[in-house]
């Protein structure tokens, strides 16, 4: 529990901003590195989930094999490695009431403003409460927001959008009584969430087309997990869980690896892979043939090639072209084709957004995110006693959010054996150090909201994350010292 101060605000050790799943992992390690530390967690909306709470366009799944996106400390029990939206909503749902997380949940509660004060060495959280403002003070906060606008999706420049007289909708605000049975629908994108909501639009609709104007990389994995299944035959389930996991841990490693170092390669062996998959009728290029390498931008998963399914039925289709404007009736291209749509969804990307768009201040001087480095990933240069969630681009994002929680509840019990009250990332003796993206994709809304993100450096302990393997070394043994400055401050009244 939290105390409460003289002025009867309440006072906790640690407060997680977001009960997402990087919120709910934090806790838990929270709740068994540090039992004693008192914590709860702020939730800007009505429900647990973040991503998958706030996404309910059709066939919303996830892009990651379940095995390492979900918590390692609660094993994903269901058949499928690539699971909807509504399962993984439902396993973040039971583990939390599973430890008690979910009690510790203060919903409705959007953060606004933070501002450490170094005389009272506390972070003094000024919260929305359904229009009513409300304050919270903490030792130390965990932003565990993510890393886009929950409010507002990416703008994209479509020409003549406006003139449409059909439905426009983005993914990200899917209307729940949208009917498309039967309709025209043009996906405008060719991301993860075109790649995922063309196959369940394609059932019903008369006919979907995904409009690109550059290609991504499509890879078809099982839905079921052959060697996972065998293995939970032959082993007990914790045994079989361990080992499945270690699976797609390293071989997701090693495909990393061999993308990065052998590009060309890799290229081919997509290429070949994608034309097993695709219909006569649908040339490999320039359809399926992206400019970039892969990882480059993520690649995109389709269980049971659900994705190339739908274009060999017919009820799917693919044009790389570019818009030269928009209709009353559909989408005239660059080529002279004309498209006809009854609903075009625009999917797009996102707006890059960190700790859901709150004002942070150091004794009353605001911080502007973007001109900070990440210490080792987690911690915002010359900011006390914050750490703010960056899961990983090419692997899982809840690996890389666990790797920060083990890091910073590591990092609060040491500060607590010495007696330190705040640790504050300083840079020094970095002369000519070069700085870099914190997120290391060339993804055009990835690029277009850079400026909004927190930077690295090229040398420790500014650098990037690089492997999970790595990162989960340095969270446990790695040195917590380096680049940080820490104090003893009295704040005793």
């Amino acid at each position: 529990m939290g105390s409460t101060d003289k002025a009867g605000n309440d006072l906790f050790d640690i407060i997680i901003v977001g009960a997402g799943i990087s919120g709910i992992n934090a806790a838990y390690r929270i709740q068994t590195e540090l039992p004693s530390a008192s914590y709860t967690i702020l939730e800007a909306r009505g429900g647990m989930g973040g991503t998958w709470d706030l996404f309910r366009y059709p066939g919303f799944r996830s892009d990651s094999d379940l095995y390492t996106f979900g918590f390692a400390w609660r094993p994903w029990a269901e058949p499928k490695v690539i699971a909807d939206g509504d399962s993984i909503r439902k396993y973040i749902h039971e583990s939390a009431a599973l430890y008690g997380i979910d009690q510790k949940v203060k919903f409705h509660r959007k953060l606004v403003s933070a501002n450490w004060s170094s005389d009272q060495q506390t972070w003094a959280l000024l919260v929305d409460e359904e229009g009513r403002k409300t304050h919270f003070y903490a030792r130390f906060v965990i932003l565990s927001t993510g890393y886009y606008d929950y409010d507002e999706a990416l703008s994209s420049h479509i020409p003549g959008i406006e003139a449409f007289t059909g439905t426009v909708v983005h993914p990200q605000f899917w209307p729940e009584d949208l009917d498309y049975k039967d309709k025209k629908i043009i996906v405008v994108g060719s991301g993860s969430t075109a790649i995922t909501l063309i196959p369940s639009l394609a059932e019903t609709a008369s006919h979907v087309i995904m409009l690109q104007r550059s290609p991504s990389y499509i890879l078809a994995r099982p839905a079921i997990d052959p060697f996972g299944h065998w293995a939970q035959k032959l082993f007990p389930d914790w045994i079989a869980y361990r080992i499945t996991r270690l699976k797609f841990l390293i071989l997701g490693f090693l495909f990393i690896k061999f993308c990065t170092f052998y590009p060309l390669a890799a290229r081919n062996l997509i290429k070949k892979a994608t034309l097993k998959e695709l219909p006569d009728n649908i040339p490999h290029d320039p359809h399926f043939s992206p400019r970039y390498n892969p990882w480059e931008q993520r690649l995109c998963l389709c269980p049971d090639g659900d994705f190339f399914r739908a274009m060999r039925a017919g009820n799917a289709s693919v044009v790389t072209d570019t818009i030269t404007t928009v209709t009353e009736t559909g989408i005239r291209l660059a080529s002279g084709q004309t498209l006809d749509a009854d609903i075009i969804v625009t999917a797009t990307g996102l707006k890059l957004k960190v700790a859901g768009g709150a004002r942070i201040s150091v004794d009353n001087v605001p911080v502007t995110i973007g001109e900070k480095l990440l210490w080792k990933g987690v911690m915002l240069q010359d900011v006390p006693n914050v750490a703010t969630v960056i899961g990983y681009t090419n692997a899982s994002w809840t690996l890389g959010a666990d790797a920060t929680a083990l890091l910073v509840t590591r990092l609060l019990k040491s500060m607590k054996a010495k007696g330190v009250t705040s640790a504050v990332p300083r840079r020094e003796h970095s002369e000519g150090m070069k700085s870099v993206p914190a997120l290391n994709l060339s993804s055009t809304y990835v690029v277009r909201g850079a400026k909004e993100l927190p930077r690295t450096g090229d040398k420790a302990p500014w650098m990037p994350r690089s492997t999970y393997f790595s990162d989960l070394w340095g969270a446990k043994f790695g040195n917590i010292t380096d680049g940080l400055q820490f104090e003893k401050v009295s704040t005793a009244r």
